[in-house]
């Protein structure tokens, strides 16, 4: 009998085990170097306005996460703007576009979306809501919280850079399905006006796969 129930012992221990790292775990956003500092950019220099990309889709970069968002067919991007001008910059009216090297064209999720995609939230019963989104499983669902807390701090919410200062942020794009959607992908962001409402030129940013270095230094 106590060598039937040891490795049942084991089983638990682990589930436990996990359960506590999980509990454990914090996301801490990554503290993002200027623009200019990474490869993967495009800066105009007429506006002196700079946007780069850093892809968080490997180990160790992706790390930072409690949600295995590659595993869940999630592509997070890091994106960083800096603005090297004497004025603000608005994007309230930002937009962003995903082009893989098959000429798929993705567009980004909002936090609903993603929340709903990694929590499998339409497999889940006695849900609540919190806001727009329903959370499974009630109030003891403490991992669907963290989730849902790590996406909204996770992802770009910022509606403008002010003169000499960097703002930065997660994108989020639904891969799953997409063949190769990083290597020769590019990302067009538009929207990006001075505060008088003119709007800049688009930006065309060409991804890179994730590495160990970071210019941020996470």
């Amino acid at each position: 009998m106590l060598s039937r129930r040891v490795p049942l012992f084991i089983v638990a221990l682990v589930a436990f085990s996990s359960v506590l790292l999980w509990a454990a775990k914090e996301f801490i956003p990554p503290r993002a170097a200027n623009a200019n500092t990474y490869p993967s950019k495009d800066a105009h220099p007429n506006e002196k306005v700079t946007v780069a990309l850093d892809v968080y889709n490997a180990a160790p970069k992706d790390d930072i996460f409690i949600t295995h968002y590659n595993q869940e067919g999630i592509l997070p991007i890091l994106l960083i703007i800096t603005n090297d001008s004497d004025r603000p910059i608005s994007l309230k009216g930002m937009g962003a576009e995903l082009v893989t090297a098959g000429r798929a064209k993705l567009e980004a999720l909002d936090v609903e979306d993603v929340f709903r995609r990694v929590a499998h939230i339409q497999g889940s019963s006695n849900p609540r809501q919190v806001g727009p989104i329903t959370l499974p499983g009630g109030n003891k669902n403490k991992k669907a919280q963290q989730q849902l807390d790590e996406i909204t701090r996770a992802h770009f919410s910022a509606d403008l850079v002010e003169p000499h200062a960097t703002r930065s942020g997660f994108l989020f794009f639904d891969i799953e399905n997409v063949q190769q959607p990083v290597a020769g992908a590019h990302l067009y962001l538009t929207g990006v006006r001075d505060m008088r409402g003119n709007e800049l030129m688009y930006f065309e940013i060409p991804l890179i796969p994730a590495n160990a270095a970071n210019p941020g230094g996470q």
